[in-house]
């Protein structure tokens, strides 16, 4: 088990507002002694110098005058035999002739492609704001950026939103203390609509453009909601009695499959880009696989695969968006491992022991490379790079464990909110690359030319 944490934080001064910012030139010496031009003798053709100097002489000796056929003949045969030259001394070699390719069309593509600059990581947070009464328990996800660059973050009983486009913030909505705190938030895949999971086991739909709450999900759970995802219209919930419960928010009885595997709290849950596959991580130290196609058939167990190498609780899921069936995993502080799943066989392709408490991971979008976060006891984010796992980077500024982190909608920017109730911004991913218009398409053929009628 990971140490999780407790309420009782939630009676801390409230004196802070949330969301609020907390070349050299060498001048070269006159007296420098320069070198003289010095004649390359490797580099002469003494033959072609010592005709040249006979021919001369020659020629102011005994003129002879020949007639314009006879000189035109001499000058093809001088520029084919290469004595056309006029200099006798050489002072370089010429650069070698480039040996002909085997592949000129592809040689003459890789020389004209630009090499790519190396990208510098910034080693501090771009921006720092306040976070009081933050949660400082292993088990909730308490911070989510939705599609429209609105950032959601749970502030004990509060829910407050920070839009990244204005840097303005906003509270959507306050439970009173009977139904709090706050467990859980998950923003809809549309940017709009937002799921709150409570410590009732409620679960709590509201729409953030108008501040209204739409509906609440009970029946599903008997204890808090700490981990939730979204799969179109369906949103899976993951409690502290172990259940997942699928729940189509469109219809009446949202409760629509209900899957049992873990024996503790799940804290961890991710569906595949796909939709196909669901990644849940628990206290009880297991990872679940489950797959839609088994978990509606007849089979004994509703998983696909249970694993069960970790040996601490599994919070930290992600999965690959370059390589279908990727999962990355990562363990608490008992394990301190990162591992690396084919999810169609089960098997475990790697495994790495980071040193720390694994608290949650992310994959760059735009190039390979996995960041995870950290507690005891740098309590900082490590960027590796995929699938050598070589440290790049480690950013550091956190004094607390950073629990949560969640990444901007163009996948540059990362938010990391820590126990030391700060929340920071890392420019981590790079910029976004300008994507080029596509080039418009005819409807239909020769629409460009006038019509005839």
């Amino acid at each position: 088990m990971d140490s999780g944490g407790s309420f009782g934080m939630l009676n801390k001064s409230q004196s802070r507002n949330p969301l609020q910012d907390h070349a050299v030139l060498h001048r070269r010496n006159s007296n420098e002694n320069l070198d003289r031009f010095i004649p390359n003798r490797s580099a002469m053709d003494f033959d072609y110098a010592l005709y040249m100097l006979m021919e001369a002489k020659k020629g102011k000796e005994n003129p002879v005058s020949s007639s314009p056929a006879k000189e035109a003949y001499r000058k093809q045969l001088a520029e084919a035999l290469n004595i056309n030259r006029t200099r006798i001394l050489a002072f370089k070699n010429k650069p070698p002739t480039p040996a002909e390719s085997l592949f000129p069309e592809t040689s003459s593509v890789q020389q004209a492609k630009p090499a790519k600059p190396r990208r510098s990581i910034p080693q501090t947070s771009e921006r720092t704001l306040d976070a009081p009464e933050i949660i400082d328990d292993y088990y909730l996800n308490l911070l989510d950026w939705g599609s429209s660059n609105v950032l959601a973050i749970a502030l004990g009983n509060t829910v407050y939103l920070w839009d990244a486009t204005d840097s303005s913030t906003s509270e959507l909505m306050t439970v009173d203390e009977d139904t709090g705190p706050i467990t859980s938030v998950s923003w809809a895949p549309d940017g709009r609509h937002i799921a709150v999971g409570l410590n009732s086991s409620e679960v709590q739909l509201w729409d953030s453009t108008s501040n209204k709450q739409l509906r609440t999900l009970r029946g599903g759970h008997e204890s808090r909601v700490g981990a939730m995802d979204w799969n179109n219209h369906v949103l899976s919930t993951g409690g502290m009695d172990g259940l997942i419960v699928n729940n189509d928010v469109r219809i009446r009885n949202h409760i629509v499959e209900t899957y049992r595997g873990h024996h503790q709290e799940v804290c961890g849950l991710k569906w595949s880009a796909s939709g196909q596959q669901l990644a849940s991580g628990g206290n009880d130290n297991l990872l679940h696989i489950w797959d839609r196609s088994v978990a509606s058939s007849n089979s004994p167990t509703q998983w696909l695969h249970r694993l069960e190498d970790h040996t601490a609780a599994i919070k930290a899921l992600a999965w690959c968006p370059f390589q279908a069936n990727l999962l990355a995993s990562g363990g608490g502080g008992g394990d301190r491992c990162i591992k690396f799943w084919n999810t169609h066989t089960g098997a475990c392709l790697n495994s790495v022991d980071t040193g720390s408490q694994v608290c949650s991971l992310l994959w760059n979008k735009n190039e390979r490379e996995l960041l995870s976060s950290h507690g005891f006891t740098q309590n900082q984010l490590t960027l590796w790079k995929y699938p050598s796992m070589v440290k790049i980077a480690e950013l550091t500024g956190h004094s607390s464990r950073v629990l949560y982190m969640a990444q901007s909608p163009d996948g540059c920017t990362v938010a990391s909110a820590a126990g030391d109730e700060t929340l920071r911004f890392w420019n981590v991913f790079g910029t976004p690359e300008l994507a080029k218009p596509a080039p418009k398409a005819n409807p239909e053929p020769f629409s460009h030319f006038n019509r005839i009628r």
